[in-house]
């Protein structure tokens, strides 16, 4: 399993420690006693579906929604009961909030006026910001003359301009066009490398978790489903709502024929342990990609074990580009279909067209086994 994170957690120090954090509007629960510890120097983005808590759990970090219950240590000190403005962090927002009377020079200028240093010390630090964001030309101009991508690398050197020991960025890059969302996604993350400040990102798009995180919470209904690298949350999910939320998953009604065995109507099939006693509803699921093609001998096109291989109808095939989706179906599916995702040379080997039918081989490592109740 490969880490995203730089260094192992043992060599790390903890940096920010939430203890047992609950926060309650009336008689709805938005935190439910969370826990989490963030080291140094890491990227840690809060990833879920609108309205599972990760913007709660933001601001409560950050003081702008005071907890209900549980503590906030940051860098070993207690900031629990403590207002935002002594708190050390910078957060940029969604939004942007940049000031538009001011400039981008006098916005980034903003937090070091408040701790009154002298023009000359301010003036070189927001030079020295402008020119980190990539943009040491745009000082004189007003937010309304600069694009969307310009405003949130201004906002994001006014978040840094006092050097705070914790970045907050709250959607920072959801009201971006796709291109320089992938730009800046990229940008942001390389900066934040640079710099080795501590970072939360709260964010609802698993791309942009998967590619800048060196962990991802998953959360869900105010709790915390799975923490891990994005290797770990994509290919060793906890739970069904962790697999199906990153990237696509199939989902099949099963029943469990015993630890390590499964049954999809008249198929019995090889799985993953899963330590489900005989003879109980499951559900089985297997991503796109594990999907294995044979060709018209039975080879397969990847590596493949001799089991779980069954022959099934293509009823539908979708081209995007580098990949082929196609969606199958068998009688011992019921009215559920299985979707393979398959290379462009995989589909030029076995020919394929819709209404043909082809082998294809489901690896027990791949075929992961939940309770249903876990489905959302």
């Amino acid at each position: 399993m490969t880490d995203n994170s730089s260094t192992s957690d043992a060599s790390r120090s903890v940096y920010l420690q939430v203890d047992r954090l609950s926060k309650k509007f009336g008689i709805f629960t938005a935190l439910n006693e969370v826990s989490l510890e963030v080291y140094e120097g890491e990227f840690v983005c809060f990833l879920g579906p609108s309205g599972c808590g990760k913007t709660t759990f933001l601001r409560a970090i950050a003081g702008l929604d005071i907890q209900t219950s549980g503590t906030v240590r940051q860098a070993g000190r207690d900031i629990s009961a403590l207002p935002p403005a002594e708190r050390d962090f910078g957060i940029v927002f969604q939004s942007y909030a940049l000031f538009p009377n001011l400039t981008a020079a006098r916005n980034i200028a903003f937090g070091l006026e408040n701790q009154q240093l002298g023009k000359p010390a301010i003036e070189a630090r927001v030079a020295e910001l402008l020119e980190l964001v990539g943009l040491p030309e745009q000082g004189p101009k007003y937010p309304a003359q600069l694009s969307g991508g310009q405003q949130q690398r201004i906002a994001l050197a006014r978040a840094l301009a006092t050097s705070p020991g914790l970045l907050l960025l709250d959607e920072p890059l959801s009201a971006l066009d796709a291109k320089v969302r992938a730009r800046l996604r990229h940008e942001m993350k390389r900066l934040q490398r640079r710099l080795g400040v501590t970072t939360i990102m709260v964010t609802h798009d698993q791309e942009e978790a998967l590619t800048m995180a060196d962990r991802i919470v998953v959360m869900n209904h105010g709790v915390i489903e799975q923490v891990g690298t994005p290797t770990e949350i994509y290919r060793e999910p906890d739970t069904l709502f962790v697999a199906d939320f990153i990237g696509a998953m199939n989902q099949v009604p099963a029943r469990s024929e015993g630890d390590a065995r499964l049954a999809i109507g008249s198929l019995s099939l090889e799985s993953r342990n899963h330590g489900i006693a005989a003879g109980s509803d499951i559900i089985a699921a297997i991503r796109p990609e594990d999907i294995i093609p044979l060709d018209e001998d039975g080879e397969a096109a990847g590596a493949g074990t001799e089991g779980n291989r069954l022959e099934a109808e293509v009823e539908d095939m979708e081209f995007l580009g580098s990949f082929w989706r196609v969606t199958l179906k068998h009688d011992a599916l019921g009215k559920s279909r299985l979707i393979a995702d398959l290379s462009v040379n995989a589909l030029r080997r076995t020919a394929i067209e819709p209404g043909d039918r082809m082998q294809v081989e489901l690896p027990a490592g791949r075929l992961w086994v939940f309770p249903p109740t876990h489905k959302p």
